[in-house]
């Protein structure tokens, strides 16, 4: 089924994508013409792709010192002409711009803008710095623009596709340039009628980082199937994300079901997602360790095992 780029969108689109308050669009409108919004029969604003780019420059402009009065005295191409000298001349100030960047080409299926605003991210930052500073925040406001039918799944599918393509590559590069210095091995899994594997492929990435060898899995995998690792891995952790699944009232009988699996041994599962906040910790085994983010699994890890020259 082919794509339908989305070029209409309502204020309270507008509202989502950029956070600015729909009232105070209006009052941008109004006072500084700022937008020029089309009217449905009905008298309901709606916008184009024009104006939601001119909207998240304008967002960038006044994060960066600069008034609206100011602002709206210029054209369209003068405000992102700009926008392009800050972020060539700051290069903190480049995450919003580069975040507001990867929406518009999310919302306009445009590869082309999404490559060129990761390259030149790429010209400054290392791939980790990347992934902390600008995909995260940007994933954590596709969640709640899908939430509130802002995006559709094909957007969310699509630049989902393009941020693995680039964690995929830079997991290739540490392989070949990081030596394996752990004895420990961590499996990755996504539980079954789990697909959300951006988090996991990243935790991939940050494994191979520090020494460990890692056996990918990767999505919806039943647990029995993990029985078999532990007798060729004997120094075997397991990590996982829980989304969506399993259902909260089933947690404490996977992670039963887990343990049985390997008898009197205890193995570590490490669980990260946005599950692990609606767990309850008293109820789960002493083994198994919630983790609220990436960096806290990643200082875990870093500071609990040994390294083995």
């Amino acid at each position: 089924m082919k794509n339908v780029v989305k070029t209409k969108f309502s204020i309270k689109d507008l509202e989502s994508l950029s956070g600015i308050k729909a009232h105070t669009i209006r009052i941008w409108e109004k006072r500084y013409s700022l937008l020029e919004p089309q009217r449905t029969a009905t008298n309901i604003r709606t916008y184009s792709l024009n104006d939601l780019q001119k909207l998240l420059n304008v967002v960038f402009l006044t994060e960066n010192g600069y008034k609206i009065s100011k602002i709206a005295n210029k054209t369209t191409s003068e405000i992102s002409a700009l926008v392009s000298v800050i972020v060539s001349e700051l290069s903190a100030a480049s995450e919003n711009h580069a975040i507001n960047s990867f929406k518009i080409a999310m919302m306009n299926f445009d590869q082309n803008l999404f490559h060129k605003t990761y390259n030149s991210l790429v010209e400054t930052k290392d791939f980790e710095t990347i992934f902390y500073e600008s995909f995260l925040p940007l994933l954590h406001e596709i969640g709640l623009l899908w939430q509130t039918d802002t995006i559709n799944p094909s957007h969310e599918h699509f630049i989902f596709n393009l941020i693995k393509q680039k964690i995929l590559i830079n997991i290739e590069k540490k392989q070949h340039s990081t030596p394996c210095t752990q004895e420990q091995t961590f499996a990755l899994f996504l539980p079954e009628n789990e697909i959300h594997e951006l988090g996991l492929l990243f935790l991939n990435y940050e494994l191979i980082s520090n020494g460990y060898k890692v056996i990918y899995l990767g999505q919806s995998i039943m647990l029995s199937n993990l029985k078999y690792l532990y007798l060729n891995h004997p120094r075997l952790s397991f990590a996982a994300y829980f989304t969506v699944a399993p259902e909260i009232d089933k947690i404490e009988d996977y992670f039963n079901e887990f343990n049985n699996l390997f008898g009197t041994q205890k193995l570590d599962l490490y669980i990260l997602g946005a599950l692990t906040s609606k767990i309850d910790e008293s109820s789960i085994p002493d083994n198994v360790y919630l983790m609220m983010s990436i960096r806290e699994f990643v200082n875990v890890i870093q500071k609990k095992l040994p390294i083995y020259a």
